[in-house]
């Protein structure tokens, strides 16, 4: 029997099975296909067009079979074959897909023709780059489905046309060449598309552009992220295909260098206070190139220093010692560098980095971002990330805010910074932020900041966007509407000629066509019939309290039905009074804290637990205690209205020399009356201090009568009861070191007897402890 009889014998064997396991495959997918794979590959052969198939195995998938069974097995095949019907045509343009085929287990394979015969070379780098693309799209949900990156091999081949070989024959021995490739002889370093990928370092033709990342406090860009690029007509012009395939063949601390040398030459200036953030591999760090001060030297070159730039390190990324990464970047820390946590939420280890690396900014992937207006849950995970945040004292980045209802969401959270398209898309050079939005941010950072979020919040500001339907619109398509969102909706509202007539709620309207002959009688009939004609509509401006107190007087069947908001007449959303509830709930709990009522500054409780909490950490820090000097007089003298003024605006000094000259982290806090309390690190002290008394000095005349401003002082009583002439109010601040438990111990007494010292100098005055 010759090889071709044996072939062939083999082979009928083969074909039995390929059409089982289609079958059943098909059957999976919930539809049986018409015709198989033989005979696709027949007809496509009969065309006598150069025709080629595209294997790939998933590495290592008998490992996921064991461990997340038989649905877990299929949904990663699923992720597979829906990517690979994404990126196909993509990298093969001008190719003829004829089929795309899970042929048994973690085995596809992908059928195409082409115009015109295409070389070896050119087919290798296609098939390289597709595999490289699909790894790098599916790592995130790999990773989170299976706890490890993907591993994909992939080959190819070109079928035989012109021989008399049996079709079943040519598939066969295509296939083998394909695995061949795929399974071991794919030697990168002597492809074509190497040698293009090192002509681009060299080149420096890897271009960078820069998305800005907004304060949602202030409205300030607090920096930019640099992002790479490739060139546009390259297969690298994609920066995941970029790193990816920089790190597959050996040349991922060159390319990030020269990707750091793009985004630092490139940034064209940046003011003291704001950041380049760079992304970093978690394997970079172990660099020596990289640890002997490299950047350190560019930074110097482009007037940049270490305070300017943030280090991300993503999390779609194993961290195999984290002893020596945290060594690494207390190293880096040490000369002023930042770190950032990037993709928290879809990567490969989570809680636990953020734990060990104690970043100074957590940046959460947008899988949590996207829909958070309408997704409780996701909502829950960023509200608990936030609260991590702040006992690590880290600050909080939303990364691809795409929508004004997302950000409007993240504001009303107290979110600190955001980033993405809504704000503005990477560009080069690096964009700012529209001014109609910045103004928007400050409005919101105003309601919803530290000091006193609550004041002036409205029903407007917790708004999500709901589902609009004509009161014309039949009961059963709008029922149909309802079934096909992506979120649970509590609701929808009818509208006539756009205006909201009406309201439907989910749960009303199931109870209503589940009745006894329901569907048959309202199925056909216009939603109008079936509405709450109603609902409680009311304007965006409308306090929160206020708003709250109005829903909860409605009647009992409408008490857990949405708040229907408009503005200036027109329907802009609703609120559920879940959110409602979840948002006044977070007030009394800010209340509870022990906030100042005057200033809605964190009071003594507040206080004590974040000195306990900083000396516990054995952080090193300082203190500033705020005092105003001839207040009493004052009050005496222009009364207790005029006295509060003059301590909220007092607050508002404090509060902004430290945004202006302190860290992010540093804490303002309202002892009571005029004595207020700072804590920041020490570096940043003198220059909050200098501040607070340039600007005090500055605008403490307008509290006065415009004859008492002009002579300097004011007409009152004196500490021994007598009327004087006493000297505007000034203000006197102490700072005091803590390094240790030591200190922490006796703080209260050194602060007390710096203020009295403090307080015998003439005029505003700074003063520090240096007795120790």
């Amino acid at each position: 029997m010759g090889v071709v009889d044996g072939l062939r014998d083999i082979f009928w064997v083969i074909k039995g099975a390929l059409k089982t396991i289609s079958h059943s495959n098909l059957l999976l997918h919930g539809s049986i296909r018409e015709t198989s794979l033989i005979n696709k590959l027949e007809m496509v052969l009969a065309g006598g067009k150069p025709t080629g198939i595209i294997y790939l195995d998933v590495a290592g998938f008998h490992e996921v079979q064991f461990l997340y069974g038989t649905v877990g097995a299929a949904r990663v095949l699923a992720l597979v074959e829906k990517n690979l019907r994404d990126k196909i045509t993509r990298f093969f343009p001008r190719a003829d897909i004829q089929a795309v085929e899970n042929l048994w287990a973690d085995d596809f394979i992908i059928l195409f023709t082409l115009p015109a015969l295409v070389s070896q070379e050119k087919l290798l780098e296609l098939v390289v780059a597709l595999r490289l693309a699909i790894k790098d799209s599916l790592n995130p949900e790999f990773l989170r489905l299976v706890g490890k990156e993907l591993e994909l091999h992939a080959g190819y081949a070109m079928i035989e046309t012109d021989s008399d070989l049996k079709t079943e024959v040519k598939l066969y021995m295509a296939l083998k060449e394909a695995q061949k490739i795929a399974r071991g002889t794919l030697d990168l370093h002597t492809l074509k598309l190497t040698k293009e990928f090192k002509e681009l370092l060299t080149e420096r033709r890897l271009t960078v552009v820069y998305q800005p990342i907004l304060s949602f406090q202030t409205g300030e860009i607090l920096g930019w992220e640099a992002l790479a690029r490739g060139p546009a007509n390259s297969y690298f012009r994609s920066p995941d295909v970029i790193f990816s395939f920089a790190e597959e063949i050996g040349l991922l601390y060159p390319t990030e260098r020269v990707c750091r040398l793009q985004a630092i030459s490139n940034i064209n200036g940046l003011v003291p206070d704001q950041k380049l953030f760079l992304n970093v591999h978690p394997r970079t760090v172990s660099d020596p190139t990289f640890v002997k001060g490299e950047t350190l030297g560019l930074l110097q070159a482009y007037g940049l220093t270490p305070r300017n730039v943030v280090f991300e390190i993503t999390e779609r990324h194993s961290i195999k010692d984290y002893g020596l990464l945290k060594r690494t970047l207390e190293h880096y820390r040490n000369q002023g560098y930042q770190v950032a946590v990037d993709d928290v939420g879809a990567g490969f280890s989570g809680l636990y980095s953020i734990a060990e690396i104690r970043p100074e900014f957590i940046k959460i992937d947008m899988a949590l971002v996207r829909d958070i207006d309408s997704n409780p849950a996701r909502r829950a995970v960023v509200e608990a990330l936030m609260t991590l945040a702040s006992k690590l004292n880290c600050l909080v980045i939303a990364e691809g805010i795409e929508t004004q209802n997302e950000l409007n969401t993240l504001l009303a959270m107290g979110i600190h910074y955001g980033q993405g398209y809504l704000l503005a898309r990477p560009a080069f050079p690096k964009p700012l932020v529209a001014g109609k939005l910045v103004a928007h941010i400050r409005r919101q950072g105003g309601r919803n900041g530290d000091r006193g979020w609550w004041r002036g919040l409205t029903i407007g500001d917790l708004v999500t966007p709901t589902m609009v339907v004509d009161e014309s619109m039949p009961v059963a398509e709008v029922k149909e509407k309802l079934a096909a969102t992506r979120q649970p909706l509590g609701g929808l509202v009818v509208v006539k000629e756009g205006v909201p007539v009406g309201l439907v709620m989910r749960h009303n309207l199931d109870r209503l066509l589940s009745s006894r002959y329901g569907v048959s009688l309202y199925s056909h009939r216009p939603v109008k019939a079936v509405m709450d004609p109603a609902p409680m509509i009311i304007n965006s401006s409308t306090p929160l309290e206020q708003a709250s107190e109005m829903a909860m007087k409605r009647e009992q069947e409408k008490l857990y039905d949405d708040l229907v908001v408009t503005e200036d007449g027109k329907l802009i959303g609703t609120v559920p009074v879940q959110r409602m509830l979840d948002t006044l709930a977070r007030l009394q709990i800010e209340l509870a804290r022990g906030a100042n009522p005057l200033t809605g500054l964190p009071g003594n409780v507040a206080i004590e637990g974040e000195l306990a909490a900083k000396s516990k950490a054995g952080q090193a820090f300082s203190i500033i205690y705020a005092d105003l000097d001839g207040f009493k007089a004052y009050n005496d003298a222009y009364g207790f209205e005029n006295g509060d003024r003059m301590i909220i605006m007092l607050a508002n000094i404090i509060v902004h020399a430290v945004k202006k000259y302190g860290a992010e982290v540093d804490f303002v806090g309202h002892i009571g009356g005029d004595d207020f309390i700072v804590i920041s690190s020490p570096e940043y002290t003198e220059g909050i201090c200098k501040a607070i008394v340039r600007l005090f000095d500055r605008l403490v005349g307008r509290l006065f009568s415009d004859e008492d401003r002009n002579q300097g002082k004011f007409y009152s009583q004196d500490r021994e009861g007598r009327r004087t002439w006493l000297p505007l109010v000034s203000v006197s601040l102490a700072i005091v070191d803590c390094r240790d438990a030591e200190d922490y111990r006796d703080l209260a007494t050194r602060a007390a007897q710096l203020k009295k010292y403090a307080k015998s100098l003439p005029g505003s005055v700074y003063v520090r402890d240096r007795r120790t």
